[in-house]
């Protein structure tokens, strides 16, 4: 691959830990009440597996196991992958904490659903809605996420791709002896190489 092509792959936003945290406790600053909670269950969820958005938005809570401090992803909710075998089914291991967030979520939730995460006026939270609810808590918390270029960016660039990112930065610079190949596994690139591209301009940021 050229240096240009590898340029377009590597990742060009992302938060770091601090950031994620702000971005939590923005939840409770903006928003109805009920959606609150439900609001930092999102995000603490995508900061934790790493999911792509199409997948945490088909989430459905019968897919957490073991008291939710594991997520099974069957293979028809991942992303597939054109001319490539399907992705297994695999099962994520949650933080404590998010697994004891998700419990309380489940506990008080406004909406009794199939799907994990319901939205205000469906059964079923969409992918834009996710969106507009990440750039709604980046504005109240000022998030300026960083860029490859060395930049800082707006509230408007913190996206869930940007959180996904991200779970590659915190893995690789705060977290001990993660490798490439650990990121790989949690964020189910088809191969090592992908993730060298996307990521390696990470280390030592």
């Amino acid at each position: 691959m050229s240096d240009y092509a590898n340029s377009q792959v590597r990742a060009k936003v992302w938060v770091t830990p601090d950031q994620v945290e702000s971005l939590r406790s923005a939840c409770y600053a903006t928003g109805a009440d009920y959606l609150q909670q439900r609001n930092e269950a999102i995000v603490a969820t995508m900061y934790d597996s790493g999911l792509r958005v199409g997948e945490l938005a088909q989430l459905d809570v019968e897919l957490l196991r073991h008291t939710n401090s594991e997520l099974y992803l069957p293979t028809e909710i991942q992303k597939d992958y054109p001319n490539e075998n399907s992705p297994p089914p695999v099962t994520l291991e949650l933080a404590d904490d998010t697994a004891r967030l998700l419990s309380a979520y489940l506990t008080n939730r406004w909406k009794d659903t199939p799907a994990l995460f319901p939205a205000r006026s469906s059964d079923r939270i969409s992918e834009q809605g996710i969106r507009n609810m990440l750039h709604k808590i980046a504005d109240e918390a000022g998030i300026r996420p960083y860029k490859i270029d060395g930049s800082r960016g707006t509230p408007d660039d913190v996206t869930p791709h940007a959180l996904r990112h991200g779970v590659a930065y915190r893995m690789m610079n705060t977290e001990d002896e993660n490798t490439l190949y650990d990121v790989r596994n949690r964020l189910r690139h088809r191969s090592i190489q992908t993730t060298e591209r996307i990521y390696d301009h990470m280390l030592k940021v």
